[in-house]
């Protein structure tokens, strides 16, 4: 990698990257066209409720090149909360160079630090062999869990 990846805390100035970033990473996944004004709000709106989750940015060169954002899910059985990951995206340019290992290895630092933290997940496409592949190489395993959905 030509550039040193640095991994920070996004903060509201991170905005317009973060929303750009979502934008891109629905399209090229989903192909679906978000409402800029709906993503923004919502980023915003998140950025500003650190009890409702956390975006984490990797900067190259004094730009954001990659992001994931984390929210959470209290578990009762395990009397702490799952970090899940969502949101990611890494510029193009940047991708296959390690970014997302180096946002994933802050995050899981970040939570083995905290007593109240018992594990991390995120969700995948089926059809993302890519992205499967890079989980599976952090560690990261299937669950025999599925997931269902009420959209509002």
């Amino acid at each position: 990698m030509t550039h040193l990846i640095q991994i920070r805390a996004a903060t509201l100035d991170d905005w317009p990257i973060l929303t750009d970033f979502n934008i891109a990473m629905a399209k090229e996944t989903e192909r679906r066209d978000l409402p800029r004004e709906v993503v923004s709000s919502g980023v915003k709106r998140l950025l500003a409720k650190p009890e409702a989750g956390f975006y984490r940015v990797a900067e190259a060169g004094g730009d954001v090149v990659g992001c994931l954002m984390v929210t959470f899910e209290w578990s009762d059985w395990r009397d702490g909360f799952f970090w899940w990951i969502q949101s990611v995206y890494v510029r193009p340019g940047f991708r296959r160079q390690g970014v997302f290992r180096r946002l994933f290895q802050h995050l899981e630092a970040e939570a083995r630090s905290r007593d109240d933290v018992c594990g991390i997940r995120l969700y995948v496409e089926h059809e993302n062999s890519i992205a499967q592949r890079t989980y599976a190489t952090l560690g990261l395993q299937p669950t025999p869990y599925h997931i269902y959905e009420c959209e509002l």
